[in-house]
Formats: C-alpha cells, sequence, structure tokens
C-alpha cells in the first residue's frame, strides 16, 4: 500500500507567476511511482494576483487537493493602498492559516499521512505545516527555494523579525530542511551550527520531461547564415539582481565597431518586467530593431520559443549568488547553448562549469560582456558552442528530484 504525504504549498495551479509551481506539480506527479502518495493543502486561486488555466491539465486527476480561502493582504484589506503590518505577517497570505490548518488537521484525521511536506516562499506554508506537525506529531520536511532571511534582507523590521522566528523554530522543528543550491545549505548549516548535519539536505530543480515531449527536439547545429541568429531570455529581469543594462550597452558596442553586422541577430527578452525602463535603454542605444521586449505567455509555448532560439541568455546577479533560475533547468534539457551572464562566485556559475558551459561573462562588465557575446556568436555560427551532455540532462529531470524526494520521506518514517 502507498503512503501519504500531505504537501502544504501556495504555489498550485492556477497560480501563474513563479517557476516554483513546477516543482511541487512535478513531485504531485513523480511520487507515486516511488509509493508515495501524495495530498495538497493549497489555497483558493482568489489569493493569487495572477491566474492561468495552463498548467491545469498537468494536475493528476486522482489528486486529492483542499483549497481553502485566504486574502491577500496588500490587495483584500488595504485602504487607500496602506494596511495594517500585522494583518501580513509573516507575509501578505497570512490570513491562509485559519482556514489551511483545519483543513489540514481533517485531511490528517481522514488519510492517515505518514508525513508532512511544506514549501517555501511563500512564509505562510512553513507556519501552516509547522502547526500541523506540533499538533499531530507527524514528520515534517520543509522545502526551502530560497533563504527565508539573507544578510541584508527584508529590510523592513518587522518583517525581518518574523520571518528570523519563523525560520528559527522551522529548523527546530522540521525533520529534514531541503535546500536547492550548495550555498543555501552551506549558509543555514552556518547559521544553525547547533543542528546536527543530518538535518540539512539538497534536492535541486529540474525540469519535466513530459513539458516537453510534444515540443520538436533540437539538437545544436550551424547556424542558417541565411537568417538572424536568435538569442532568448525567458523572464523576469529584476534590475536590482539581473540588470541587462550593460548587456545592451556591450551589444550596442558590437555593432558601432563591425563584430556583429545588424540583421544578424535578433534577441526577445520574454516577460521581463520593467519593459517600461527597459525600452527606454534599448532605444537609447539604437537597439529597437534588434532586441525585443515580448510580454509573458503559455508554458508550452515558452518552451516551444526556447527551442526555436540558437542561444538562451542568462541573468543573474551577486545579490542572487545562493540562487540558481529555475529557468537554468529548462535550458539544460533543451540542449541549447547558453550565454550567461553573472557573478563566477555564484552558484549559477559554479552549475555551469561543471557542465563544461563556458560561455559566460561578468553581468556588470560592458567589455567582458562584448567579449562573451562576440565569442559566443562566432561558436554559434560554426555550431560549436558547448550544452550539456545527456548524462547531464537525465540528472536534472524532475522524476528523478521525486526519487530524491521519495528517499528522503522514506528516511524520516
Amino acid at each position: 500500500m502507498s503512503k501519504r504525504v500531505l504537501m502544504v504549498a501556495f504555489q498550485f495551479p492556477p497560480f501563474q507567476g513563479s517557476s516554483g509551481i513546477q516543482r511541487t506539480l512535478s513531485y504531485c506527479r513523480y511520487l507515486p511511482e516511488s509509493d508515495w502518495q501524495p495530498l495538497v493543502l493549497a489555497p483558493t486561486a482568489r489569493a493569487y494576483p495572477h491566474r492561468s488555466d495552463d498548467l491545469m491539465s498537468r494536475v493528476p486527476q486522482d489528486l486529492i487537493v483542499k483549497k481553502t480561502f485566504s486574502l491577500d493582504a496588500a490587495r483584500d484589506l488595504s485602504i487607500a493602498g496602506r494596511y495594517l503590518r500585522w494583518s501580513a505577517i509573516p507575509d501578505q497570505w497570512a490570513s491562509w492559516w485559519f482556514s489551511a490548518v483545519p483543513a489540514g488537521l481533517r485531511m490528517i484525521k481522514q488519510y492517515r499521512p505518514q508525513a508532512i511536506w511544506s514549501t517555501y516562499p511563500t512564509s505562510s506554508a512553513h507556519m501552516i505545516a509547522m502547526t500541523l506537525q506540533r499538533m499531530s506529531g507527524l514528520p515534517w520536511i520543509a522545502d526551502f527555494r530560497d533563504p527565508m532571511v539573507y544578510e541584508s534582507f527584508p529590510t523592513e523590521p518587522l518583517t525581518r523579525r518574523s520571518r528570523s522566528w519563523l525560520e528559527r523554530k522551522t529548523l527546530q522543528h522540521c525533520a529534514k530542511a531541503v535546500f536547492v543550491t550548495p550555498s543555501a545549505q552551506a549558509l543555514y548549516r552556518e547559521r544553525y551550527p547547533q543542528l546536527p548535519d543530518t538535518r540539512f539536505a539538497l534536492i535541486s530543480n529540474g525540469y519535466d520531461e513530459e513539458s516537453f515531449s510534444s515540443l520538436p527536439d533540437a539538437a545544436p547545429t550551424p547556424a542558417d547564415a541565411s537568417k538572424p541568429l536568435l538569442l532568448v531570455h525567458s523572464g523576469l529581469l529584476e534590475p536590482q539582481d539581473r540588470d541587462p543594462e550593460p548587456f545592451f550597452t556591450a551589444l550596442a558596442g558590437l555593432f558601432e565597431r563591425g563584430e556583429i553586422q545588424r540583421g544578424k541577430l535578433k534577441i526577445i527578452l520574454r516577460a521581463s518586467g520593467s519593459e517600461s525602463l527597459y525600452h527606454e535603454q534599448i532605444k537609447a542605444r539604437g537597439l529597437s530593431d534588434v532586441v525585443t521586449l515580448e510580454p509573458r505567455c503559455a508554458y508550452q509555448q515558452a518552451l516551444k520559443e526556447m527551442l526555436s532560439a540558437d542561444g538562451l541568455l542568462v541573468f543573474q546577479g551577486p545579490d542572487c549568488n545562493r540562487q540558481i533560475p529555475g529557468k537554468i533547468y529548462e535550458y539544460i534539457r533543451a540542449r541549447k547553448p547558453m550565454l550567461s551572464l553573472v557573478d563566477m562566485r555564484g552558484d549559477t556559475a559554479q552549475l555551469l562549469k561543471t557542465l563544461g558551459i563556458d560561455t559566460n561573462a561578468r553581468i556588470d562588465d560592458t567589455d567582458d560582456i562584448a567579449r562573451a557575446l562576440g565569442r559566443f556568436v562566432k561558436l554559434l555560427k560554426q555550431g560549436q558552442a558547448p550544452v550539456a551532455s545527456e548524462e547531464d540532462v537525465l540528472r536534472y529531470s524532475r522524476h528523478q528530484k521525486a526519487i530524491e524526494l521519495a528517499q528522503l520521506l522514506d528516511s524520516v518514517t
């Protein structure tokens, strides 16, 4: 008989806005193959700022999902854009706790799960799971996709204190704390030296092979000289930590010096955010005929666009050195060459290095970006830009990551 795990997740279809939803959804799809049957506790759709039915078909038909009421304090409890800070502790969906805890206890009584799992962000998911753990005594795995507290974030004092308290309590009461990057795991080991090393585990993000099954696969080949090279970045480009302005400056310089010919290169920045800012930066450098800002699209359409590109762009600044963008794993599966603009000390740079991908530059160094971009374009034309090996591609599949979670669940039960 399959064992059961109660999964507390804020981001679940029809939520839209973060690749983190794929982590939970893939566990729901693949854990049963390892004899673990998921039960999902999530908020109702009205809690989400953005919704899409794009992933609803990926939810297993026999999956037990309980959705409970939640308000968004910033939207539903504000007057003239202001709301009481206590109503958004530990986050603006704190009201979810009041409906989710009773519902979770009923699910525990009815379905008798052997373990609890929750995923951050959102902070309230860990708060709910911790309450259920304390009331049921079940072992709890706390999934950290990002650290809850950084050295300089969050800056608002009450939010920082509440997150620090919840982080500390989570580490004390969970059976395992799971991280997605090596440096995030190391940070928490240093922050909580009194806890045993066995408390900390690493399960990286990955890609879902099923998402690619209906799409044409395209191995890297020399570029068609009759067409412009197409480079794509898919996802947010926050000015604070994924600033594309040095890239725009380097690109304009390459055109001015004649190192890249106009009409030979097209760049799509998909769902980048801050479009008005980037539009002005692109226009000021005379790049409007080269760089286009495109809106968010359906997930499958975004994957199809990746596969149609000649090369894929990565932006990851030093403020995100403990993070690896979820899209990296989809890029790896696409087996398309990557130009990565990163901090060389960060986990993203280290991952690409282990994959043998050396087409990179420092994200804030215009000259280094120009050098790397010029080389990248030449390698694309020759069909010689490095990509991940088949062995590495398989290592980062969501199916493999579900096996790793099942092994952790077995160990705590």
